[in-house]
């Protein structure tokens, strides 16, 4: 009975076997089943029935198991005793050879505990240390638009296809309290940076970031551009700064109720980027609270978001560096400074702004005034630009709304198949109001508007949570900008979108 026991399966099993399960994991396992089995028996079985009846047999056997786990035995090998073997060295055999086989399971599992964790899904690619400490990630975006204007072309602004994002985004860890992330443009005519920064992260609470990144001070500027329910930016945008250089605080707190941002920047013009070094000598001090009260509550106010933004600082300079520019969400300039006019003393801003998403339905909606010191000659003046506007969105196929858009279609697009993916409307109407005062000494009335208003509907097609199809009509009124006191023509346009983010 012992011996069809511990017979050891013929190697073609075994290597069938190992095969079919595809790891040394299973050949491990099968080789220590059969070596406990032998061992047993060695004890149980008395020595003269174990000498006539297996003795041979288990010498040839375990010869050529000992080839295909630790090799073929050198002469004087301790695996491989001289003459003619009985039981005592077979069972010193069996021994060395399940010791080697704990070791090897003990080698594979010390490996795989070391090995790095690759993954690769609809959020782009991750590697990550099998401590999880250090992390890297490989993420893009890339947006190609269709930009067409009805009832003539506006100044500058021609119907056309344009990349208007292709950004590879790479972010990460560098132990627990070091994270970055690096984020090249390649749209236009040159390349730039939009984000070169590192957070060193003592808490959730407290975070310190430096490098180049979001000014803290417009909401619909803080939300990423893949995440925007229109083409473009609303007016308020517009005169909240973009991305600026400096370092800031921010955290969490309360449970992620609260949330905070407070730094210090190199300053930069409305609506824009900074430029890579401070040009005056000034910094600009930006900060914002934002209160989420029921963030973690299952009511009807969960999705509930408001606070406040604000920037204060000094310019003093002329030209594109220090004094705004003004577009339409068509993207078309319709206000700027006579070019004699210097930022001469201080610049503030002041947003409050909020949200509210629940279900399928949001809300989003900012105000933002923005004053700024300047001079032209002798004379001095401080005006005051204003700015407001309100965006809908509502998913009809059910998917919930949020401030990211819809993360991921309850059904992705599948052609042939129920899948359609997923459909949002939205909505949208603001208006950006110049200081009168302005008018006409330090801004030409004849080129520049005093006023604009505009209103979007849109439809946007989540596809998968990775695809996005965007489709807008756009008008916008302007109030004077033309020649003799008149308006400029109505700005009417259909723009459209295909997104790419991962």
């Amino acid at each position: 009975m012992c011996i069809r026991s511990i017979s050891l399966p013929a190697e073609r099993p075994i290597q069938e076997s190992a095969v079919r399960s595809g790891t040394r994991q299973a050949k491990s396992k099968a080789r220590t089943a059969w070596i406990a089995g032998a061992m047993t028996c060695a004890l149980v079985v008395p020595a003269s029935a174990q000498e006539k009846l297996t003795v041979e047999q288990l010498q040839q056997r375990l010869e050529a198991l000992e080839r295909r786990v630790i090799g073929t035995p050198d002469e004087g090998d301790e695996g491989a005793p001289a003459g003619e073997p009985g039981l005592a060295d077979l069972d010193q055999r069996l021994r060395i050879l399940e010791r080697k086989l704990e070791l090897q399971q003990e080698e594979q599992v010390a490996k795989a505990k070391e090995a790095p964790v690759i993954a690769v899904n609809d959020k782009g690619a991750s590697f990550k240390s099998a401590n999880g400490d250090y992390e890297i990630k490989i993420r893009g975006l890339l947006q190609g638009d269709g930009r067409f204007f009805l009832d003539g072309v506006p100044s500058g602004n021609n119907d056309t296809f344009l990349l208007r994002t292709a950004r590879p985004i790479i972010e990460g860890s560098l132990g627990k309290l070091v994270g970055f992330r690096f984020t090249p443009e390649f749209a236009g005519d040159s390349a730039s940076i939009v984000d070169a920064y590192v957070d060193l992260r003592f808490d959730p609470a407290y975070t310190v970031r430096a490098g180049k990144f979001t000014s803290p001070v417009g909401l619909e500027r803080l939300q990423s551009s893949s995440a925007l329910a229109d083409v473009e930016r609303a007016l308020p945008s517009e005169l909240a700064p973009n991305r600026d250089i400096g370092i800031q605080l921010q955290g969490d707190v309360a449970e992620g109720r609260l949330g905070y941002a407070i730094g210090v920047f190199n300053g930069t013009v409305d609506g824009r980027d900074a430029v890579t070094a401070n040009p005056d000598n000034e910094f600009e001090y930006a900060g914002r609270v934002f209160f989420e009260p029921f963030k973690n509550s299952a009511n009807a106010w969960s999705g509930l978001g408001f606070g406040i933004g604000a920037s204060v600082g000094d310019k003093v300079g002329s030209g594109n560096n220090f004094l705004p520019r003004y577009r339409t969400p068509g993207q078309v300039q319709f206000f700027n400074y006579r070019a004699a006019v210097l930022a001469d003393g201080q610049q503030s801003r002041f947003s409050p702004q909020g949200y509210y998403y629940r279900n399928a339905f949001g809300l989003l909606a900012e105000y933002i005034v923005s004053r700024q010191e300047v001079r032209i000659g002798g004379v001095s003046d401080e005006f005051s630009h204003k700015a407001w506007q309100a965006t809908a969105s509502y998913v009809l196929t059910g998917e919930d709304a949020s401030y990211r858009g819809v993360v991921k279609p309850s059904n992705p697009f599948n052609p042939g198949k129920d899948g359609w993916g997923a459909f949002e409307l939205v909505g949208r109407y603001g208006v950006l109001e110049v200081d009168e005062d302005a008018f006409p000494l330090f801004a030409d009335p004849a080129v520049s508007s005093s006023e604009a208003s505009s209103w979007t509907v849109g439809l946007n097609w989540y596809l998968n949570s990775n695809l996005k199809l965007v489709i807008n009509y756009l008008q916008t009124s302007l109030e004077g900008g033309a020649a003799g006191g008149a308006d400029r023509e109505d700005e009417k346009a259909v723009f459209t979108r295909l997104q790419v983010a991962f």
